[in-house]
């Protein structure tokens, strides 16, 4: 055994040299970055889109801007850790160019000309690594960029940094052993959600303009409404996702999408104009669908479907009250609202737990090396390696000793398969996406549904441990493959959120009961609307497939009947005193 030994210490001290170089050559570069001064204020306070106007007009130059966005981006990553890769230099080079371009042509450069953006770890930056938290990919430079950072870029936008995302990019916190932990940029004892976790935190702290993440159960989604920015996951196929690297670049079980990541809904649009239907001319991305942005002429009365609880978990306070605050003021504009009821949404948990696990996790986790597991990893991969016995052993004391017969389906769902049975559940997903379709848009002949993003505003550091499965809030708009878009809509208040018997009385026989106990009933629960107070509450937004551009009207509808003395937005956080402890 002892050879065996010295090789795991001597790699697991090569990971942590690894650790100690990058986190150092970021350092470096974070350490040159101009200083943050008053002069920055009226830059980091514009959207994309004013960005863009302002230099049109001669107010502003591109690097004047991509300076004040530089800057602020080094004070989020003090706050948050947020960041990974920096090519602060590089983004100032390329904004002096445009700057050039512009002075002798008085032509843009194109639609988001001097924007700063900023990209989730996983796309492809020529000249940084894609390393997405594993040591072993470290030191490994893309030698191009992903095809969506190639089309940015020709659109006149500059690559100021790359964004942390959690290990695997397989769990809702954002950590990982190579640049550690992201905090929540209102408050550090809260994570800032993921995968895309890195770039949401930057976004909320003004450190970048306009970002790229992606969605696969919840990724783009889930961060977004943590740290209170806005965010779309388009139908799959609007925006390429080439070049974005991934540790299971094989698995289609469930489509990951790419999607974009703002402090406002006038941004997303920008962006979707600018890149929905852009051609890949080197056809590299057989998944790319070259269908141009559609104008959506909404009708003067929407219907618009509701509710609260899933059917797995009853949302909290606060983001019942999120939901509700939405459908009076949609009511209050003449729209028809109306409570629906989903189908079994655990049979969709189930089988997104059936397709993703159909390997034991084993290519997913196959870059670890030397790095230690995350503990937000341990119960999904170990719980698919366990003999069937004792996982046989397992449901039947969730269902029989503890009451919780959801929990038993999804033990006895999280397995390693056979192809048959693979594809056998591939055609669950089909038949379930089907039925989801007619007795959902179909039955209720809805233009849009709302609802929470998930039963909790924010979960703290270590809760995705234990409440993993909240995640089907949102995955069951990926399995059907549906937009979606996220809006900020208010705080938690620690008067208003409290818990009432509404939600510490035993749960139905349609809920689960261990999870509902997790959140509301145990001694220390992990709803905490005190502790929570002050932080972003949102709702999800969802249309039909391909109505993306229907889902970003009807974003608008929500967004200026909610009105913006809610406090989102450009400085919103900064004004609300927000800021994060990075735990680096």
């Amino acid at each position: 055994m002892w050879p065996f030994s010295s090789l795991w210490i001597t790699d697991k001290a090569k990971a942590q040299a690894v650790t100690n170089a990058k986190r150092a050559e970021r350092d470096v570069q974070l350490a040159a970055a101009p200083e943050l001064t008053a002069c920055h204020e009226e830059f980091l306070q514009a959207g994309a889109h004013e960005i863009v106007s302002r230099i049109e007009k001669g107010d502003w130059t591109a690097t004047e801007v991509v300076e004040a966005y530089i800057a602020q981006a080094a004070q989020a990553q003090s706050a948050t850790n947020c960041l990974t890769e920096v090519a602060f230099q590089e983004a100032l080079k390329r904004a002096g160019e445009l700057d050039a371009e512009y002075a002798a042509t008085k032509v843009l450069r194109g639609p988001l000309h001097g924007v700063p953006f900023s990209a989730k770890d996983q796309f492809d930056i020529a000249g940084l690594d894609t390393s997405i938290g594993f040591t072993s990919w470290a030191n490994n430079k893309a030698t191009a960029n992903a095809i969506l950072v190639d089309q940015l870029i020709s659109l006149g936008a500059i690559p100021i940094a790359k964004t942390n995302v959690p290990q695997t990019m397989f769990s809702f916190e954002c950590n990982n052993p190579l640049w550690g932990r992201t905090t929540n940029p209102y408050n550090s004892k809260y994570t800032c959600g993921g995968s895309s976790g890195g770039e949401a935190a930057l976004l909320a702290m003004d450190g970048s303009a306009l970002g790229i993440g992606s969605d696969v159960g919840g990724s783009l989604r889930i961060p977004a409404a943590y740290c209170g920015i806005y965010g779309l996951k388009p139908s799959f196929g609007r925006v390429s996702k080439a070049g974005a690297r991934s540790s299971n670049p094989g698995f289609e079980g469930i489509k990951s999408v790419t999607g974009p990541m703002a402090r406002n809904v006038k941004d997303l649009v920008l962006f979707c104009k600018a890149i929905f239907g852009l051609a890949d001319e080197s056809h590299s991305d057989y998944t790319f669908v070259p269908m141009p942005y559609r104008q959506s002429e909404l009708p003067k009365q929407l219907k618009i479907g509701y509710y609260t609880s899933d059917g797995f978990a009853k949302a909290s306070p606060a983001c019942t009250r999120a939901v509700m605050e939405v459908v009076e003021v949609l009511k209050g504009q003449g729209h028809e609202c109306v409570e629906i009821e989903l189908p079994d949404v655990t049979d969709c948990l189930e089988i997104y737990l059936a397709l993703i696990s159909s390997d034991g996790y084993k290519r997913m986790t196959s870059p670890l090396g030397p790095d230690p597991m995350e503990p937000s990893l341990f119960l999904p991969v170990y719980g698919t390696r366990v003999p069937s016995f004792l996982r046989k052993f397992g449901a039947w004391v969730s269902e029989s000793m503890l009451g919780d017969p959801l929990f038993a389906k999804f033990i006895r769902a999280s397995r390693v398969k056979t192809v048959y049975e693979m594809n056998g559940w591939a055609e669950r997903r089909n038949k379930w996406n089907a039925m989801f379709y007619e007795k959902v848009w179909n039955h209720y002949g809805l233009d849009a549904i709302i609802c929470p993003v998930q039963a909790m505003p924010q979960i703290p550091h270590g809760g995705s441990t234990t409440v993993n499965s909240l995640v089907i809030s949102t995955a069951v708009y990926n399995l059907v493959d549906a937009p979606v878009g996220i809006v900020p809509v208010t705080h938690v208040d620690g008067v208003k959120d409290q818990l009432t018997k509404e939600w510490t009385a035993p749960g139905t026989r349609k809920r689960s009961e261990l999870m509902e106990k997790r959140l509301y009933t145990v001694e220390q629960p992990m709803y905490n609307p005190v502790d929570m107070e002050g932080m972003p509450v949102s709702v999800q937004i969802i249309g039909k497939k391909w109505e993306d551009e229907k889902v970003l009207a009807m974003m608008s509808v929500v967004d200026d009947a909610l009105g913006s003395s809610r406090g989102f937005g450009p400085r919103s956080c900064a004004h609300r005193g927000g800021k994060g402890v990075a735990d680096k």
